[in-house]
């Protein structure tokens, strides 16, 4: 079934209902609010982008998605990629690869393929995971730090050298706003982990910053102004050379949108006792892929933790989502310029916690006890993310994944038959 969770969910919809949608719609736009920035800035590009991307993109997962309590956005598992495609293709590039990635969705949700996340084996993606949740962590150590590095290298192999080079240079108010930053965030999902402690942790961090006038770069000493209106929506440049170059990059996108959104559909089914609707979510994802990059936004996919803080709030349909989306829309209407406050060692420490979740610490004991050819398939993965490229790691461990799966069958029905001779 393709048709939206919210037509479903509006049936029997009330004011109660509405009272807590809207508390967890702003809650979670609370949340998504810095985290938005932070990724936009890990991917390379203006943190404005990211602000785009939560509202578009957020706005129509929840209105067409398949899932009751769904919040999409841009996410931490798309900044290797993004950051990949605008070092080779430049923006325009990584435009016209979300728009690509946008319509391979919706194909795949016509055809009904929602179902197929099934076959993906699960050390493939929890190896990939852990690996852009390294390539993530890594990223914001010169912001952590307060290194002033120009040309930092985006592979880990060169960034490791030239960041163990400067470790001399550590700016001190930069280290201790990004260690406050990580106590507090800390803190404030352990006291309080229905409250939006992300904003508030790097709000007081960055207060610090401007009472003191410390010399710690924010959005605005780096990026300038961020605008107080959503950019005007424009069809990307189209070209064959450029659609034969970019469809990989499309097709990896289209991977992750639709594997992280299907994964995160499935832990909110988990914590509500309900069932979404896997078809409905591609093509929702595949609407906002292709909605986002009109306005020139991010890749965006459903995310699990902003989802699962929806929930912990109270959010009880699509309409929380939609919330959410309006929340941050009327912040960047009225106050875009205090966002230009945030600092950036905070908005590093906020993605290093980001990492460190998303890698799930909490499970590799399970890992460990897994078959030894899972762990070799999730270390293969994870090394191929890390060190090589995420196209080749997901190709590679999906292709190993699946010739382990048939060799793990006890019989091999065929009906072919030797020939005579």
């Amino acid at each position: 079934m393709r048709q939206p969770k919210i037509l479903t969910t509006l049936r029997t919809y009330d004011a109660s209902q509405f009272g807590a949608d809207l508390v967890a719609g702003v809650t979670v736009a609370m949340v998504a609010l810095p985290l938005s920035l932070a990724i936009a800035i890990a991917s390379g590009v203006d943190p404005a982008t990211g602000l785009t991307t939560a509202i578009v993109a957020g706005f129509l997962i929840s209105a067409l998605g398949g899932s009751r309590v769904q919040i999409g956005g841009p996410t931490g598992a798309f900044i290797v990629v993004v950051f990949g495609v605008i070092a080779e293709h430049g923006y325009d590039g990584l435009v016209l690869a979300t728009f690509m990635a946008g319509l391979i969705l919706l194909v795949a949700g016509y055809f009904r393929a929602g179902r197929l996340i099934a076959f993906v084996p699960e050390a493939v993606v929890n190896g990939f995971t852990i690996g852009i949740a390294i390539i993530i962590a890594t990223s914001q150590i010169k912001d952590f730090l307060g290194l002033s590095i120009e040309d930092l290298p985006a592979d880990f192999l060169g960034k490791m050298p030239v960041l163990w080079a400067e470790r001399g240079a550590v700016n001190v108010p930069a280290l201790g706003i990004a260690l406050l930053s990580l106590c507090l965030i800390v803190a404030f999902r352990r006291a309080a982990p229905r409250l939006p402690g992300l904003i508030v942790a790097v709000a007081l961090a960055s207060l610090l910053v401007a009472a003191f006038a410390l010399n710690v770069d924010t959005i605005h000493s780096r990026f300038g102004d961020l605008p107080s209106t959503l950019p005007v929506p424009a069809l990307p440049e189209i070209t064959w050379p450029q659609i034969v170059e970019l469809f990989p990059s499309a097709l990896v996108i289209a991977f992750l949108a639709g594997v992280e959104s299907l994964l995160s559909a499935m832990v909110a089914d988990r914590m509500i006792g309900g069932q979404h609707r896997p078809n409905a979510e591609l093509t929702a994802q595949g609407v906002a892929n292709v909605a986002s990059s009109l306005f020139g936004g991010l890749p965006a996919t459903g995310a699990i933790a902003r989802t699962a803080t929806n929930i912990r709030a109270g959010g009880k349909t699509p309409v929380a989502g939609i919330v959410h989306a309006l929340t941050i829309l009327l912040v960047m209407f009225l106050a875009a310029p205090l966002a230009g406050y945030l600092a950036m060692p905070a908005l590093a420490a906020l993605l290093i916690v980001t990492a460190w979740n998303m890698s799930e610490p909490h499970k590799w004991r399970d890992y460990a006890r897994s078959r030894p050819a899972d762990i070799a398939l999730l270390l293969l993965t994870l090394v191929l993310t890390v060190l090589v490229d995420l196209t080749v790691a997901i190709g590679v461990g999906v292709a190993v994944g699946l010739a382990i799966r048939l060799s793990r069958r006890a019989t091999v029905e065929s009906d072919w038959t030797p020939p005579d001779r």
